[in-house]
């Protein structure tokens, strides 16, 4: 059986960087399909809900993916781990927070990271800034070399133009 993987970008693309998740989820997606690896889902929204312990329930790897006002090079790359803290901020529940829920009503949760894609301005403009495109750049990179690896050892060759299929739920 094919692994299920999820990214889901989250953030608000009217605030310049903060748009940085969202951007990353639509670069993967559109790599994706441009190889036909078809086990790969992706998502965007403002900000993270409760609900989305149900979209992870049924998945084998998800990665989060948001900007970060946090004072990092360009991009970082973290595990995380079911936390029943609630974080409410002023935009979403945390990552950790989701894998909780899901570990509660599903009893399982998935392989998760979340990947901080450093942002600087946060302005109301649609335009991201250079700094934040060529960090998005870099994480792109990053996550497609990991979801290669991840890929490889499920024995998964992405770039042999083969569509990759997951069997529908019934």
């Amino acid at each position: 059986m094919l692994p299920k993987i999820y990214i889901v970008g989250y953030g608000n693309p009217g605030r310049q960087d903060d748009a940085l998740g969202i951007r990353l989820a639509e670069k993967v997606h559109d790599w994706s399909l441009s190889n036909g690896i078809e086990c790969i889902e992706t998502d965007t929204n403002y900000q993270l809900n409760i609900e989305d312990a149900d979209n992870i329930s049924d998945k084998d790897l998800v990665i989060f993916a948001d900007a970060s006002k946090e004072n990092i090079e360009n991009c970082v790359f973290t595990e995380i781990q079911p936390n029943p803290k609630v974080e409410f901020t002023m935009h979403h529940v945390s990552p950790s927070f989701i894998l909780h829920l899901c570990r509660e009503i599903y009893d399982n949760y998935p392989h998760s990271y979340l990947m901080h894609i450093k942002g600087y301005e946060w302005e109301f403009m649609g335009e991201m800034t250079k700094k934040a495109h060529e960090n998005l750049d870099k994480a792109f990179e990053h996550l497609k070399k990991f979801i290669i690896a991840y890929l490889s050892k499920q024995n998964i060759k992405p770039y042999n133009r083969k569509k990759i299929v997951l069997p529908h739920k019934n």
